[in-house]
């Protein structure tokens, strides 16, 4: 079987705002202070659950929500350790990461302040400069609930490469 050189994969995951005020909003692994946390099983962090899925979706695969659910009811509901199992399946498949785009749609927070930290949190998951992961947000001119503040939403796009 020969293994191509170069593979692309596109994931997305949003969730609403969670009504728990001791809920914490972590996006790209990184702690929000002064916004309320997104609902879900784990951390809820949209933007790694996103590049979770492009991970796995680049190599052929599907298991994020399997893994994930599992890994959360025996209590890990850190989206970085989900991020972990997708990076080792991708090596695994003989691959590395070269390059991930993430976008988020939400009314808050404000991204633009905290792009740096959610780079240097992303890059070190995946063993990539911060040069090579691009962020950007949209507010998606208010058009959907994530733009009107009832959630965040996220895509990421990775590619990936064939390892020496």
């Amino acid at each position: 079987m020969m293994t191509s050189l170069f593979r692309v994969g596109l994931g997305q995951d949003s969730h609403r705002f969670s009504g728990d005020p001791a809920r914490k909003l972590v996006l790209a692994g990184v702690t929000i202070d002064g916004e309320p946390g997104l609902d879900g099983n784990s951390d809820a962090d949209v933007v790694l659950h996103a590049l979770c899925r492009a991970l796995e979706q680049a190599i052929g695969a599907d298991g994020f929500s399997r893994y994930a659910d599992e890994m959360s009811r025996d209590g890990i509901n850190d989206s970085r350790e989900y991020v972990k199992v997708a990076r080792a399946n991708v090596e695994r498949a003989g691959y590395r990461v070269n390059n991930v785009g993430l976008t988020i749609e939400g009314a808050r927070p404000r991204i633009e302040p905290l792009v740096d930290r959610m780079k240097a949190s992303v890059g070190a998951l995946l063993d990539v400069a911060p040069g090579a992961i691009g962020i950007n947000a949209s507010t998606g001119e208010r058009m959907t609930p994530f733009g009107r503040g009832e959630g965040v939403q996220a895509f990421a796009i990775v590619s990936l490469v064939a390892r020496a």
